[in-house]
């Protein structure tokens, strides 16, 4: 329930203080005297409304706060889901919109900043504020099958089946990528696999390039290499003028020199050595000699891989490319060669568990219709009893059931996210008429009329803690008057009702009963709220029978109406004892001008 609502600086409100009760508040005053500005400023702090140009003209910032007492553990887990902070333990909650000369506004929950998503979630899962001319959460059709759901406690299901649905959509849009690119993905897969079966053929890893190179220069040029080789044997060894024969000689003439004289015995040493060396490289260029042999097999095979590896090259890494980067694309083939097997698996596994989900969604789906056709055929007599009650007693409600337009059968079959059909409210408030959504009801006071019969059926199961009434007796005389008031509080027992009306009918009915009025002073408008009891209240309501000519019948009538009141109202519910022991109020409404006080 909303305990407390401050409003600083908004329009004609300087600065106003409402303190709430836990049943029926009724707000009452002169047309135009800032009535549904106190519902403009609610709306406000829960960001269903922009604030505009709403900053009363001179002020630099103004501010709407709420002060929200939640008994409910699972409606604080659903604010601490939405604004993503620990509020499960909060019973009390701040919440503060303020509102800037530039334009700016800014939100905080708890002393948190939230961000303007966050507190339109968090207002809507708060209140639910009909307006004569707003559109309201039950006359969204998206809204209707969870009214259904929340009516015939299918939600739990609704929510199941709404999960799977997603998972199967996302795995279909996986699947219907895979197989539009599926030819694609062949003619690749077909690309690829020749490609590594003609790099892997030419076992390029094994290949050293430069040793291979060498070998085929060698094989290519072998007789030149050996007529060569023989010609330096022979100068070496063979020929009678050998340089091995003559350096043997000088080595025998210097070996001698040293007997005469030592100090030839170094250069006889070297000449000694060289012959010794020349000997032994002449020993190892016959033995090469004798190995040299040509092989012309052996001389194509290295030719034609050496031919290959090249072309290779060429065509996997271009001019200037290496051995290397033709390996790399190797590599990098192996990888789209996994990636398009794994694309290819993954179409098998994708369509088996979209065929386990089908069923799923198929034996769910039916589970989900039954129960909320199980849930409309309860609902239309009980709002066809409201209804009567309410001066309707020909009209016609029924819930139209809707399949889902899909481009293709199975996914028509399938449904959609809220299950396999959609849901229309329909109504006929006339004999002949055809019943119409009841969203497109033109009628300002049936409709008035016909949310207040379902807010009555529904109120044990509404999601929301807080319900708002702008002009609920729009185009609705004073006989029905008394109608709604016992309605509202009824309605008033499972929730905090907060409700505008020009009808003293209604009003008598109020827990709490404020006004709202508005004056002038020194050329400024101001817009006071005060809280009505005994005879402040009584002639408030004489007021709104007779006008501004309060007489002692129209003082009596009101009195009367009061008593009516209360001799018809229905005793608290447990529920509304329970919230009004956990979140007591305050006694009193105030309303100051240009004070200092600022919302806590």
């Amino acid at each position: 329930m909303l305990r407390e609502l401050h409003i600083s600086n908004l329009a004609l409100i300087a600065d106003a203080t409402l303190e709430l009760d836990a049943g029926l508040n009724c707000f009452t005053g002169q047309t135009g005297a800032g009535k549904s500005l106190v519902i403009g400023a609610l709306e406000i702090l829960l960001g269903l409304r922009s604030a505009g140009d709403m900053l009363r003209h001179g002020a630099t910032e103004g501010r709407v706060t709420g002060v929200f007492h939640l008994a409910s553990p699972m409606l604080r887990r659903r604010l601490a889901t939405l604004t993503d902070l620990p509020m499960e333990d909060e019973a009390e909650v701040l919440l503060v919109r303020r509102i800037f000369a530039s334009g700016r506004t800014s939100a905080s929950i708890g002393g948190h900043p939230i961000s303007a998503t966050m507190l339109k979630a968090v207002g809507e899962t708060l209140a639910d504020i009909h307006g004569q001319y707003d559109a309201q959460f039950l006359l969204n059709p998206a809204n209707q099958l969870a009214l259904l759901d929340d009516f015939g406690q299918t939600t739990a299901l609704a929510v199941q089946f709404a999960q799977i649905w997603l998972q199967r959509h996302q795995l279909q849009q996986q699947l219907d990528n895979l197989e539009a690119s599926q030819a694609l993905r062949r003619q690749q897969l077909e690309l690829y696999e020749f490609q590594a079966a003609e790099l892997d053929a030419a076992d390029l890893p094994d290949i050293q390039l430069e040793q291979l190179e060498a070998r085929q220069r060698m094989l290519a040029n072998v007789e030149k290499i050996k007529s060569q080789a023989e010609a330096a044997y022979a100068a070496l060894y063979e020929d009678d003028a050998a340089v091995i024969g003559h350096l043997k000689t000088i080595a025998t003439i210097l070996l001698e020199l040293v007997e005469l004289d030592g100090e030839f015995s170094e250069p006889a040493g070297q000449v000694r050595d060289a012959a010794i060396a020349l000997d032994e490289a002449a020993f190892a260029l016959r033995r090469r000699i004798d190995r040299l042999e040509l092989n012309p097999e052996e001389l194509a095979d290295t030719t034609d891989r050496l031919n290959t590896i090249h072309r290779l090259i060429h065509k996997y890494a271009g001019a200037g490319g290496t051995l290397e980067d033709v390996l790399s694309h190797r590599r990098h083939i192996g990888e789209e060669l996994s990636r398009l097997r794994q694309a290819h698996a993954d179409v098998s596994e994708l369509s088996t568990q979209l065929a386990t989900m089908k069923k799923q969604l198929a034996e769910l789906g039916q589970r989900l219709s039954a129960g909320r056709q199980q849930a409309a055929t309860k609902l239309i007599p009980l709002v066809h009893r409201q209804l009567a009650d309410l001066g309707m007693k020909e009209a016609r409600f029924l819930v139209e059931w809707i399949a889902p337009v899909s481009r293709t059968p199975s996914a028509q079959a399938e449904g959609s996210p809220q299950g396999l059909e959609s849901v229309e409210l329909m109504i006929a408030p006339n004999p002949g008429q055809p019943a119409a959504p009841l969203r497109k009801i033109a009628s300002g006071g049936e409709l008035s009329r016909i949310m207040l019969a379902l807010k009555s059926i529904l109120a044990t199961s509404d999601r929301v803690s807080v319900l708002v009434f702008d002009e609920i007796d729009a185009n609705v005389g004073g006989r029905m008057g008394a109608i709604i008031g016992e309605k509202l509080c009824r309605l008033a027992r499972g929730h905090q009702v907060l409700c505008i009306t020009h009808l003293p009918q209604i009003a008598s009915f109020a827990d709490r009963h404020i006004t709202i009025h508005k004056t002038v002073e020194n050329k400024q408008s101001f817009t006071y709220v005060r809280r009505l009891e005994g005879a402040e209240r009584i002639r408030e309501l004489a007021e709104m029978i007779t006008g501004k000519d309060v007489t002692p019948t129209s003082l009596a009538q009101a009195q009367e109406l009061l008593e009516i009141a209360h001799r018809t109202a229905v005793p608290p519910s447990t529920q509304a004892t329970h919230v009004k022991s956990q979140a007591p109020v305050p006694a009193k409404a105030t309303a100051t001008k240009k004070t200092s006080r600022r919302s806590p």
